[in-house]
């Protein structure tokens, strides 16, 4: 397991090959972003070699930037409430990695609420991180944020309710804020049908059922 959350320098491109441990290294060192990050930079992220599960979120909030520990906050407990599991198994760093599309902070919007991810964060990491975690059979996508730069243009509903045309590799979701408890009211749809084939699909990324033997 690496867990990463600190400050340092950057770096640019990946060499083919490289270990997940000098990719979290440059990772945890990276302050392209410095200049515009107004708690500076302390990117918190998750990877092992061997996760079956990638969550893609939106970018840390102040609560997680302070701990270091990604979605330690509200939304991480209804998100853990979709996923029906506790704190215990969503922090197993050997079978869930979080890598969200911003990994630092990225301040406050005039009109109120979190700036959007730095548009840097996710050409310089994305893939990069990925890459180094070979073992991935499900990826959630987060929010609208991870949905546009995975899936492109298209409406966050529409991919969230056709969850069946992504899997088994990924699944849609909305980010699980506040604001989502009135959205998911007015759509029944998102408790009946998604919930259960989201809680489907993440257990059977995490089964031993296809392992190396």
């Amino acid at each position: 397991m690496i867990a990463a959350a600190g400050p340092g320098v950057a770096e640019g491109g990946g060499a083919a090959g490289e270990t997940i441990e000098a990719v979290a290294a440059a990772a945890r060192a990276c302050t392209v972003c410095a200049a515009s990050l107004p708690l500076g930079p302390r990117p918190v992220f998750r990877i092992s070699a061997t996760a079956r599960v990638l969550i893609i979120g939106q970018a840390p909030g102040t609560k997680v930037h302070a701990s270091g520990i990604p979605w330690n906050d509200p939304s991480g407990d209804r998100l853990r409430d979709w996923l029906g599991i506790d704190r215990a198994t969503f922090y197993d760093d050997s079978r869930i990695a979080i890598v969200p599309m911003g990994l630092c902070y990225p301040g406050r919007l005039a009109r109120g609420g979190d700036a959007p991810p730095r548009p840097e964060c996710g050409r310089l990491w994305q893939g990069r991180l990925r890459a180094a975690m070979p073992a991935i059979r499900l990826t959630l996508l987060v929010g609208s944020h991870a949905i546009l730069y995975h899936l492109g243009k298209g409406s966050m509903e529409a991919r969230v309710r056709g969850f069946a045309a992504h899997l088994p590799a990924r699944f849609a979701l909305p980010h699980p804020s506040w604001r989502t408890r009135a959205w998911a009211a007015r759509r029944p749809w998102f408790e009946t049908e998604v919930i259960p084939a989201l809680r489907d699909a993440f257990a059977a990324a995490l089964s031993p059922q296809g392992d190396p033997t």
